[in-house]
């Protein structure tokens, strides 16, 4: 399965990003404008809407239209593991992962790693994913990084930017 890999260094402490990517709000907030996001709804593993952590079992329904073509993709994205768990603040490292439920990939697996290094915090998104249309998708999987690489290269410098503000 192809995979894409981002590492940047966020200038803040690992609390402050981990807090702040945790949330539907950083999800928004993130996603660069071209790709016309739209939050449908968030719930919590017990069910409860918007929930303020995004921690384990939540799942998120949205929508994306990059550059405003086409049909707009529907995207169910379930939060599926995170350590650590609950609103805990996270030690040295701390990470989550979701899951594409359903959505214009076979296989979407967005793990979000962080690591405290000081008062500086990595960065690390990491995608594991399959296209669709079978061979034909897993044929030109790999060539798929390069129109990651503009959205994960906007997220992070959106990352940076917000940090460095403060």
């Amino acid at each position: 399965m192809p995979t894409y890999r981002r590492t940047t260094r966020v200038p803040a402490p690992i609390e402050d990003v981990w807090a702040f990517h945790s949330t539907v709000d950083g999800l928004r907030e993130l996603t660069p404008d071209w790709m016309r996001l739209r939050v449908g709804g968030v719930e919590g593993p017990d069910g409860s809407p918007d929930p303020e952590v995004l921690v384990a079992g939540s799942e998120i329904a949205m929508s994306i239209r990059p550059f405003g073509a086409g049909p707009r993709q529907r995207w169910t994205s379930r939060i599926v593991e995170r350590e650590p768990d609950g609103t805990a603040s996270p030690e040295r490292s701390a990470r989550f992962v979701d899951e594409m439920e359903g959505g214009p990939f076979r296989r979407w697996e967005h793990t979000h790693a962080f690591y405290a290094d000081g008062d500086e915090t990595l960065l690390v998104d990491t995608v594991a994913y399959r296209l669709p249309l079978g061979p034909l998708g897993d044929a030109v999987g790999p060539m798929a990084k390069v129109g990651f690489e503009g959205m994960f290269r906007d997220r992070h410098r959106r990352t940076v930017e917000r940090f460095s503000e403060s």
